[in-house]
């Protein structure tokens, strides 16, 4: 992949593909669904190990990873000012200098993900910029506040101006096997956003076993999740490469039976420029080129652009900086 052909999608539109309408609760389909764990957890360990891309290529890599990261600040110290300060970085993710030296003039991360109260801030700073606001919702992190405060939480936040809506599902639902009830669950939290994206986020590290991930992925495709996320980033287990490669092939099946592309979000515990070219190839292996875009595949991250940003630096210069000299704002 060149520098160029890496970045031609860098700023798309916030839909260019039909949305996943969901379809009817198929509980054949959910109760067929098994998950191998030796034999996933053998491949996903292949992964890192392997030759990576280098040089010109890996530039051009990296620079897709950053169009495709949903920069986040979920702090309970969150201000204004802070917020205004991300979206300057979400709409500047690199210095200048070394844009220019890598022969781009313009790259945006794909969203800014902040909690409700910002929502307002963060909308008045990326004015023109063509980057939605992502709202997480729905009681985050937990999921565990009365049902129709949940509901109005996401209405609240469309109407704040957030295109896209993260939300946390009930894990009990997936714990109990009560599948029906994740689904209504589901469908509702979707009607509830309306024209905005909703990604359900699974807090995988507290499903159980991979099986679970894998049904409670399709599940909520069914009730017609936009994007399935891993993690809130507040678990004790995060995005792992084992959960990912369940939830991607999920994606890859249920692509297969509907012909809906439905978006990936790994979130929590990727800081690193090397972890995010591993998450890159296992897309390209397993969903192919289209989901290498931000429109169907996100990093959730609040590190991970700083360390980007300083490989891009050694790229140009073939010298490694202070990670302050990358500050995220």
């Amino acid at each position: 992949m060149q520098a160029e052909t890496a970045l031609q999608s860098a700023n798309l539109p916030l839909v260019t593909e039909p949305r996943n309408p969901g379809m009817d609760l198929d509980m054949q389909w959910i109760r067929g669904v098994q998950a191998n764990t030796s034999a996933i957890e053998r491949r996903a360990a292949t992964l890192p190990g392997r030759r990576t891309v280098k040089k010109d290529h890996q530039a051009a890599w990296l620079l897709r990873a950053i169009s495709c990261i949903d920069l986040t600040t979920l702090a309970g110290d969150d201000t204004a000012d802070r917020v205004r300060r991300l979206c300057a970085k979400g709409r500047q993710p690199v210095r200048a200098d070394l844009l220019d030296r890598l022969g781009f003039d313009a790259l945006t991360v794909g969203a800014i993900c902040v909690y409700h109260e910002m929502i307002g801030p963060a909308v008045d700073a990326l004015k023109g910029s063509g980057i939605p606001v992502a709202a997480v919702s729905t009681g985050f992190p937990a999921g565990l506040s009365p049902f129709a405060l949940r509901v109005a939480e996401i209405g609240e936040s469309v109407k704040a101006g957030a295109q896209e809506i993260d939300i946390v599902i009930s894990r009990r639902h997936v714990l109990s096997g009560d599948w029906q009830a994740l689904y209504d669950e589901m469908r509702l939290f979707r009607e509830a956003c309306g024209d905005a994206h909703v990604k359900a986020i699974l807090a995988t590290g507290e499903l159980g076993t991979l099986r679970n991930v894998a049904r409670a992925s399709l599940v909520c495709m069914m009730a017609g999740a936009d994007f399935i996320k891993t993690s809130t980033g507040k678990e004790s287990v995060n995005a792992t490469l084992p959960v990912s490669l369940v939830m991607i092939r999920a994606i890859r099946d249920y692509c297969n039976r509907t012909g809906y592309r439905v978006g990936y979000k790994p979130a929590g515990g990727i800081s690193k420029a090397k972890d995010a070219l591993v998450y890159l190839s296992l897309i390209k292996e397993e969903l192919g080129d289209r989901w290498l875009r931000p429109d169907l595949f996100r990093f959730g991250a609040s590190s991970l652009l700083g360390d980007i940003e300083r490989q891009l630096e050694h790229h140009v210069t073939g010298a490694y900086s202070a990670s302050w000299r990358h500050a995220m704002g």
